[in-house]
């Protein structure tokens, strides 16, 4: 067995998904409180064989990929818009999407709908402590957010956004627009934040800059030409073997 083609051809799969995520990256760089995807690579034990019928020198290994999420906080910049919130610490945002599921994310950038609900960019509404929180869409210059996360329009409380985290964030599950929906695992418990620290006119920025990301598509790329060489060498080599066991002549 050429176990060098095996490896190769793992190590050209684990740089084909470390572009994809690069690729991911890259296009949500602009995305308010993206998290950027990461990918790293360890070895695992080769065989589906029983143990007792391995032959011991078969014994080899091939590199695994996997893809995890940074939760690293992004850079906090000013917007000067009263409906932009930025968290300051740990914690997501709690949203409804137009399905009934919970959401979460980092993405601060909200707005007042017509019918004077607190939204994202997508619709989907703005939970706070005792659900939707309902505002004046008459008035939307005289909103007010507090650092604790307390909503307030032309002196009225209109209530408190809700703000959570969780014990393993790693076991989210992201989809589109920069949010993530809690998974089934049973490790998973989110627990409200008590003392939110929150920056109204803030935006959170993605944790991740196109520079660092061209750069790292460059080492990927770098890393899938070396593998697709060793498959090259390799193959080249078998023909010379094949070609000249074959011919005694």
């Amino acid at each position: 067995m050429n176990v060098s083609l095996y490896q190769a051809a793992a190590a050209m799969n684990g740089n084909a998904r470390w572009q994809e995520a690069i690729s991911e990256n890259l296009a949500s760089a602009s995305i308010p409180g993206f998290k950027k995807h990461n990918l790293s690579f360890d070895s695992i034990q080769a065989g589906v064989m029983p143990q007792a019928n391995l032959d011991p020198t078969m014994h080899f290994t091939l590199p695994r990929a996997t893809k995890t999420t940074s939760f690293a906080a992004g850079e906090l910049r000013s917007t000067g818009v009263n409906t932009d919130v930025a968290i300051e610490g740990a914690g997501f945002f709690e949203l409804q999407l137009p399905n009934g599921a919970t959401a979460y994310t980092r993405d601060g950038e909200f707005q007042i709908s017509p019918l004077g609900q607190l939204t994202n960019k997508q619709g989907s509404l703005v939970l706070g402590e005792s659900g939707p929180i309902q505002l004046d869409h008459s008035n939307p210059g005289s909103l007010a957010i507090s650092a604790t996360g307390e909503v307030s329009q032309a002196g009225e409380v209109k209530g408190k956004l809700r703000i959570v985290d969780f014990n393993q964030p790693n076991l989210l599950t992201q989809i589109s627009g920069g949010c993530f929906m809690a998974s089934n695992n049973p490790n998973l418990q989110s627990t409200e934040v008590s003392q939110p620290a929150v920056r109204q006119g803030f935006l959170e920025a993605a944790n991740t800059t196109p520079v660092t990301e061209m750069a790292s598509l460059i080492s990927v790329m770098r890393s899938f030409e070396a593998n697709q060489r060793v498959i090259q060498l390799q193959d080249e080599r078998m023909g010379r073997a094949i070609s000249e066991l074959g011919n005694p002549n």
